[in-house]
C-alpha cells in the first residue's frame, strides 16, 4: 500500500484509485458465486450503461468505423458500437469471475481450436510468440493457456492505477504466467523464448516509438510495433495468432490460427512485410467479429506524409509505448 502515500500524486487521484479498487473488490464479491452465464448477462447490462455515459469514446468508435466501413449504413455502425460496449462490459465482469475458477472449471468452459499449431511450435523447441489484439477474450485465453499447455509470458503495459495494476497482475499470473513490462523487455523475451516458452504480444494499438512501422489496417496507415518481426529473426520462434471468442452458455472458444510465415531476412522491408501479414490476420478476425474489437481506441492517430505505409515511424525520438 506504499503507493497510497506516494508523494507527487495528488490526494484526489490517490483517493480515486482506492475507490476504484474497492469497487472492483465489491463487484468481485457479488459475481464470485454466480454462474458465468449470469455474469455475462450482468456484464452486458454494464456495457449498455457505459455506452450511454461514455460519449467521447463512443464518438471515437463511430468515427473509426466510418473510416473502416465507409459504405456501412450508420445504423449498423451504431449497432456495432453498442455491441462493442456490451462485449467489454461482459469481458470485465467475466474476467473478475474467471480469476476465481479452478483449472478444472476453466477447462470445462473452454473449447480449443488449432491446438496442433501450438503443439508443433513447442516441438520445434525455439519458443513461440502469440500475436493478438484487443478482440474478444484475450485475457482469459492467456490465463487458460497455462492450464491447457504451460505458463507463458505476457508483454503488457502497467495500469495507471497502481491498486488495480497489482490486482490485474495477480489475475494474469494466478495460473503460473509471468508478465513482462516494456523496460528491458527484449532481453526477458529472448530468455523466455530460449527456454521454449510462449510470449503473448498484442500488436493492434497505436505505437509512438522508433520501433514502429506503418502498415495497412482497414485501408489506413497504422503505426505498429515491429518487435515481433525482429524477435523472430533473432530466435526462429514460431508466430501463432490467437483469438478468444465467446460461445453460448458463458463458454469460450480459444483459437490458435496457423503460424505466420517468418520474415525472409532482417531488412526493414522484410520486417515491415511480416508485420503487415500479422496485422492482416487480426484485421480478418475484426471484420468477422467487429463488435468484439476495441473501436474506441485511437488506432490511426498519425498518418505519414503521403499516406505511405512502408516507412518507419520515429516522431522526434519519442520514447513511449502503445497509447490508449
Amino acid at each position: 500500500m506504499g503507493w497510497l502515500m506516494s508523494s507527487g500524486v495528488p490526494w484526489t487521484k490517490r483517493l480515486r484509485h482506492v475507490v476504484e479498487r474497492w469497487l472492483v473488490e465489491a463487484v468481485s464479491a457479488v459475481v464470485q458465486p454466480q454462474p458465468m452465464v449470469r455474469v455475462r448477462a450482468w456484464g452486458e447490462a454494464l456495457g449498455r450503461l457505459a455506452h450511454r455515459l461514455a460519449g467521447p469514446r463512443r464518438r471515437v468508435a463511430l468515427d473509426n468505423l466510418a473510416h473502416a466501413f465507409p459504405t456501412m449504413p450508420p445504423a449498423e455502425r451504431e449497432r456495432i458500437v453498442r455491441g462493442m460496449f456490451e462485449h467489454f462490459g461482459r469481458m470485465l465482469l467475466e474476467l473478475i469471475r474467471f480469476r476465481t475458477l479452478t483449472p478444472e472449471e476453466m477447462l470445462a468452459l473452454t473449447e480449443i481450436e488449432g491446438e496442433e499449431h501450438v503443439r508443433r511450435a513447442y516441438e520445434q523447441g525455439r519458443g513461440m510468440i502469440f500475436v493478438g489484439g484487443h478482440i474478444g477474450y484475450w485475457e482469459q485465453q492467456g490465463i487458460e493457456h497455462a492450464v491447457s499447455w504451460k505458463p507463458i509470458s505476457l508483454m503488457v503495459r502497467p495500469l495507471d492505477n497502481p491498486a488495480l495494476h497489482a490486482l490485474l497482475e495477480h489475475i494474469r499470473t494466478r495460473t503460473g504466467n509471468s508478465v513482462i513490462y516494456r523496460q528491458g523487455s527484449v532481453r526477458k523475451v529472448m530468455r523466455a523464448l530460449a527456454d521454449n516458452r510462449g510470449v503473448a504480444i498484442l500488436i493492434d494499438q497505436h505505437l509512438h516509438t522508433s520501433e514502429a512501422v506503418y502498415v495497412d489496417f482497414f485501408g489506413r496507415p497504422a503505426a505498429t510495433t515491429s518487435i515481433v518481426g525482429s524477435l523472430v529473426q533473432r530466435t526462429g520462434a514460431a508466430v501463432v495468432p490467437v483469438f478468444g471468442l465467446p460461445l453460448p452458455g458463458g463458454r469460450y472458444r480459444f483459437v490458435y490460427a496457423p503460424p505466420v510465415p517468418p520474415p525472409v531476412d532482417a531488412t526493414p522491408q522484410a520486417i515491415h512485410d511480416f508485420t503487415q501479414r500479422c496485422t492482416d490476420v487480426i484485421e480478418a478476425y475484426v471484420r468477422k467479429y467487429p463488435d468484439l474489437w476495441l473501436w474506441m481506441h485511437r488506432r490511426w492517430r498519425h498518418v505519414p506524409d503521403g499516406g505511405d505505409v512502408g516507412r518507419d515511424f520515429s516522431p522526434g525520438g519519442t520514447n513511449g509505448a502503445a497509447d490508449d
